[in-house]
């Protein structure tokens, strides 16, 4: 029996759009802002992205819920990777990596969120599924 308080989150999608277009989206406030830490009814209120290594985000859904993070490898249009936390200051930080293999019919994106605690794996691999399908329909609505 696997007893680990942490443990990794790892998703796929696949996209109709070309890796340049996906890996973009992450780092586009006014398109990041619309599906990354939101659902379909709830955009960020206030998105900050320096979209450099070492460079911050920050995503307000509300006054009080924010989720902020640091830039720790940017490789267009194939690989992101940062750090992870509610808010500014939060002990709870971890890290997200993301894949982007070109396929021939656009391209497939794996996330894996390390450092996750074992009772919000559910949770947190739902709120991935579900902000990755708002990405697809986000570059949908765009093309």
């Amino acid at each position: 029996m696997d007893t680990a308080p942490i443990v990794e989150v790892r998703v796929s999608q696949r996209f109709d759009a070309p890796p340049e277009r996906v890996f973009d989206a992450w780092l586009d406030p006014a398109i990041a802002g619309a599906w990354l830490f939101a659902t379909a009814t709830r955009r960020a209120v206030h998105v900050e992205i320096d979209a450099r290594v070492g460079g911050s985000f920050l995503f307000r859904e509300s006054h009080r819920v924010a989720h902020v993070g640091k830039y720790l490898e940017i490789a267009p249009p194939r690989r992101l990777a940062f750090t992870l936390a509610a808010e500014r200051g939060a002990r709870d930080e971890s890290r997200v990596s993301v894949e982007i293999v070109e396929r021939d019919a656009g391209c497939e994106l794996t996330l894996t969120h390390q450092n996750v605690p074992r009772g919000e794996v559910s949770r947190t691999e739902g709120r991935w599924i579900g902000m990755l399908y708002g990405l697809g329909t986000r570059l949908v609505a765009e093309s």
